[in-house]
């Protein structure tokens, strides 16, 4: 149960004094049994004019900052930090319905209208390349058990895809990751979420933070930046967390910012400013994860 401090800041240079639109932040996690919120600190500068807070269609806090059309600078600057509690859940966390141990599995009647949309393929996969990788972890020489097949999806990705960091905004298309063998973690987790859907499994997208230095984990990719993995829904166990990235399968080290149907759909930071077209000079982000002492 680790006391864990997050601290993400994002930094956009520009030539010349610019202005700017309103900004959508997804930074912030939800209160849960898993993770408990202590205290949040953001500063933006410059100082905007308001900041709300809404909760998107699936339930994710959202903060929107917007500014006076007299403010200007060469700098837009947020800086977040959080302090929480993460408690760790290994797999299973709670037993899993026994008809759904073994797959294949039809998921519950009264499950399948809420589930649809994570169930439905979202990727173009017309030479079914990403289906035939899918259906290689199903055993043909006995049962497969559920849980085994994806957690041997989550370990071969990590042990047999090349991970490589790629600062542009947006995800590979599942069928060039399955091709290059390598990507970022949010190629990796669209990979696995497009590739258990082609089996029938309702999965979903998760942006967050990844700790890593917890339990012996320094050798975890994808720190200093934001992180991506992925849930699937198991009966009796419920979303269950994959970080094909690390190999990881359940929460461990894993600290869950938003939940969402697509990638596209799960922007840390995003917004708009008005300018010259080339007064923008980059953007700079990091991440810093440490466990406080109590």
């Amino acid at each position: 149960m680790p006391l864990l401090r997050v601290a993400h800041r994002t930094t956009y240079r520009y030539r010349s004094p610019v202005s700017f639109g309103p900004h959508r932040l997804m930074m912030r996690p939800r209160d849960s049994h898993d993770l408990r919120i202590l205290a949040t600190r953001l500063a933006i500068t410059p100082e905007p004019e308001t900041i709300r807070w809404v909760y998107d269609v699936f339930g994710n806090s959202i903060a929107i900052a917007t500014f006076s059309p007299d403010t200007r600078a060469e700098e837009l600057d947020f800086a977040s930090e959080l302090d929480l509690v993460h408690y760790v859940t290994d797999l299973p966390a709670f037993p899993i319905e026994d008809y759904a141990r073994t797959y294949p599995f039809s998921y519950a009647v009264e499950e399948v209208p809420d589930l649809a949309r994570s169930i439905e393929r979202h990727y173009p996969d017309p030479e079914r390349e990403v289906d035939r990788w899918a259906r290689g972890f199903v055993r043909i020489d006995g049962p497969t058990t559920t849980l085994d097949l994806l957690v041997q999806m989550t370990r071969t990705i990590q042990s047999t895809f090349r991970y490589e960091m790629r600062f542009e905004e947006g995800t590979q298309l599942p069928v060039e990751t399955l091709r290059l063998g390598s990507g970022t973690c949010r190629d990796f987790a669209l990979l696995m979420m497009e590739a258990a859907r082609a089996l029938g499994f309702a999965a979903r997208f998760v942006t967050g933070y990844i700790y890593s230095h917890a339990s012996g984990g320094a050798g975890h990719v994808g720190g200093g930046a934001t992180h991506a993995w992925l849930e699937i829904y198991l009966p009796g166990a419920g979303w269950l967390s994959f970080d094909p990235t690390n190999g990881i399968a359940g929460n461990r080290d894993l600290i869950r910012v938003a939940v969402v149907r697509d990638p596209r759909q799960a922007l840390p930071l995003s917004g708009t400013w008005f300018g010259r077209s080339d007064d923008y000079i980059g953007v700079w982000v990091g991440v810093q994860v440490t466990e406080e002492v109590e």
